[in-house]
């Protein structure tokens, strides 16, 4: 399988299954999975990355159990829209997943999700807490950002489908 482009998303993107989000670190990789009628994108584990081997083990353990149709990879533009120094190591992962899995992979604009995800988990509160300390931020920022990803791929496949 390619990666597909935008342009080829309305031709070439599965219209419902889970669709599983990566959020490319260079030590972590944020997770999010939408739901089977692509609606709505929710937060699973971050993972450690460790070598391609042991990710694609991980992954193949989610792909199966959660049934998953295709790939959303974060990738990385500057604020004016060029590729950002990380956008190489985004794009050869995203090669990775297309050919072990043989599924619909796209790359995703991912700017500004980490700062808009951390904003969002400061911002939280849970009952009597406080705001999130900075460790709990931390340990959830890579997965919330995921989830900002998937979720404008997500409204993005609406208004594609919606424009049919």
């Amino acid at each position: 399988m390619t990666i597909i482009t935008t342009q080829d998303i309305r031709t070439s993107f599965p219209r419902n299954g889970k669709i599983l989000a990566l959020d490319i670190g260079s030590k972590i990789t944020g997770l999010a999975i939408s739901n089977i009628s692509q609606t709505l994108a929710s937060p699973r584990p971050a993972m450690p990355r460790t070598k391609w081997k042991e990710d694609s083990k991980k992954f193949k353990e989610i792909v199966e159990s959660e049934s998953i149709a295709g790939f959303v990879i974060g990738y990385p533009l500057t604020l004016d829209g060029h590729v950002a120094a990380a956008a190489d190591a985004a794009r050869s992962y995203a090669d990775l997943m297309s050919e072990a899995f043989d599924l619909p992979t796209v790359l995703w604009d991912e700017r500004l999700t980490t700062a808009a995800a951390e904003r969002a988990l400061f911002e939280q509160r849970t009952g009597r807490q406080k705001r999130a300390s900075k460790k709990d931020i931390k340990k959830n920022l890579d997965s919330a950002a995921a989830v900002l990803i998937l979720q404008n791929f997500l409204d993005y496949l609406s208004d594609v489908q919606l424009s049919r």
